[in-house]
C-alpha cells in the first residue's frame, strides 16, 4: 500500500532531513534576503534530478511529474508551499545548531517547513511511478514581512504553467503534541494591518506642564479611546483585535517631548468591517488629538487578507490525515488571530493550511512561536514530509 511505502521512506530519510533542518536553522536569513537559503534549496533539488526555477528574487518552484500509466490526465496538478525566511530575533537556545547570525533566528519553524517540503520532494521522486499528474512545490520567501512573498510569486506566475487545482501548506505549532496534526475548515486566520501614528504636541519642562501640549497624555487617552473600536463597534460575531506594541516618547524625567510615536496592529476576519474599522481608527485619532491641542499623522499599511481554508478540500485532507496517522492524531482546531500571507494563495485557488504538532515537554519544545527559545521536536519532520507526500498522491488519484 502507498501509505506503508511513504511511511517507510519517511523513516528512512528522517536523519537526513533533521540535518538539513539543522543547517537551515543555523544559517537563517531575513525576509527578502534569503539568497543562501534559495541557493541551498536549488542545489539540493538539482541533486535529486529535478529542475527548480528561481522566482520572486529568492523564491524557488519545482514541479515533480508522476509517471504512473493510466487514463487520467497528466495535466492534473496540486501544489504545496513552504516559507523560508527567519525573524529578527536573537536565539537563546543552547544547542549545537544555534543560529550563527546575531539577531536572526528561525523562531517560527520555517526551517522545519523547508526541510519537510524537501523531504516530500525526495519521497515523491522515489515514488514517481505511483501517481499520475504533477506536484508543484513552492518555497516562498518573506512570509514574515509586509508585503510578503506570496503576492510577488503569484504576480510572477507561480500558479501558472501548470495551474494547480489546489494548494496545501503545513505550519508547525508547539501547542499540539508531536505526532498530531490539526485542521480548521473555513475562515482560519485573520487579516493583518500595521498602524503607525505620530502625535505632535509642544514639549517643555515637566515641572511646568501648563506651558506644554503633552503628547504623552494625549497618547494615553488615545490608546484607551481606540479600544472602543473592538468593545463597542465590532460585532460580537466578528473576532477583532486592536493592539499597540510600541510607544516611543523620547523625553526624560523632567522633559516632556514634542512627539510620541505609536505602532500597532489591527486584525479581523471580515473585509467590510476591516475597511470600516480603518476609517474609525483614523477618525477617532484625528478628532481626539485635535481636541486636546495636538496634531496627528496616521498611516495604516494594509497587510495580508484573512486565510480561508476551502471546506471541501480541508475535509478531504483531514480524512487523508486520519488514514495516514489515525483518527486519534487528527484534531479540530480553533480560529487564530495570527496572520499568514498564504492567505493570498487561498484567495486564488482552493487551499488548505493545517498545523503540524511539534510540542514535547520532555524535549523542551514548548516555547511559543516568535519566541527566542522556540525550537521543534525533530520527530515531527518524519510526520510532516510523509503526510505531505501522502496528501499529494491521494489528491491526485
Amino acid at each position: 500500500m502507498i501509505k506503508e511505502k511513504i511511511q517507510k521512506l519517511a523513516e528512512q530519510f528522517q536523519d537526513e532531513f533533521i540535518q538539513i533542518r539543522r543547517y537551515l536553522h543555523s544559517h537563517p536569513e531575513l525576509s527578502f534576503k534569503e539568497h543562501e537559503t534559495s541557493f541551498f534549496i536549488i542545489s539540493w533539488l538539482e541533486n535529486l534530478g529535478l529542475e527548480p526555477v528561481k522566482i520572486a528574487n529568492t523564491g524557488v518552484v519545482v514541479t515533480i511529474h508522476g509517471e504512473k500509466k493510466g487514463t487520467k490526465s497528466q495535466t492534473k496538478t496540486i501544489a504545496f508551499r513552504a516559507d523560508i525566511d527567519a525573524l529578527p530575533l536573537n536565539e537563546m537556545n543552547n544547542i549545537p545548531y544555534k543560529s550563527r547570525t546575531e539577531n536572526v533566528m528561525h523562531a517560527c519553524g520555517h526551517d522545519a517547513h523547508t526541510a519537510s517540503l524537501l523531504g516530500t520532494a525526495k519521497i515523491l521522486t522515489e515514488l514517481r511511478d505511483e501517481f499520475e499528474g504533477s506536484v508543484k512545490l513552492i518555497f516562498q520567501p518573506a512570509e514574515e514581512k509586509l508585503p510578503g512573498g506570496a503576492l510577488a510569486m503569484i504576480k510572477e506566475g507561480v500558479l501558472e504553467n501548470p495551474k494547480p487545482r489546489s494548494i496545501f501548506a503545513q505550519h508547525v505549532i508547539p501547542e499540539i503534541p508531536t505526532g498530531k496534526v490539526g485542521f480548521k475548515s473555513g475562515k482560519y486566520m485573520a487579516s493583518t494591518d500595521e498602524i503607525y501614528i505620530r502625535i505632535t504636541g509642544k514639549g517643555g519642562h515637566a515641572a511646568t506642564p501648563w506651558n506644554v501640549v503633552d503628547p504623552i497624555i494625549i497618547t494615553a487617552q488615545l490608546i484607551v479611546a481606540l479600544q472602543q473600536i473592538v468593545s463597542r463597534y465590532a460585532k460580537s460575531t466578528t473576532p477583532t483585535v486592536l493592539s499597540f506594541g510600541k510607544i516611543i516618547a523620547n523625553g526624560s524625567t523632567n522633559i516632556i517631548p514634542d512627539d510620541v510615536f505609536l505602532e500597532g496592529t489591527f486584525r479581523t476576519f471580515d473585509e467590510e468591517w476591516r475597511a470600516e474599522a480603518h476609517k474609525k481608527i483614523i477618525s477617532i485619532t484625528n478628532n481626539l488629538v485635535k481636541s486636546l491641542g495636538g496634531k496627528a499623522k496616521i498611516e495604516i499599511r494594509k497587510g495580508y487578507p484573512g486565510l480561508v481554508n476551502n471546506p471541501k478540500l480541508t475535509e478531504k485532507a483531514r480524512s487523508y490525515a486520519i488514514e495516514y496517522l489515525g483518527a486519534e492524531n487528527v484534531l479540530d482546531i480553533d480560529q487564530r488571530m495570527t496572520a499568514e500571507d498564504f492567505s493570498y494563495f487561498s484567495h486564488e485557488i482552493p487551499a488548505c493550511f493545517y498545523r503540524l504538532g511539534t510540542g514535547n515537554e520532555a524535549k523542551g519544545t514548548t516555547a511559543p512561536l516568535h519566541n527566542s527559545s522556540f525550537n521543534v521536536d525533530e520527530e515531527a519532520l518524519k510526520i510532516g514530509m510523509g503526510l505531505m507526500a501522502f496528501l499529494a498522491i491521494k489528491s491526485l488519484e
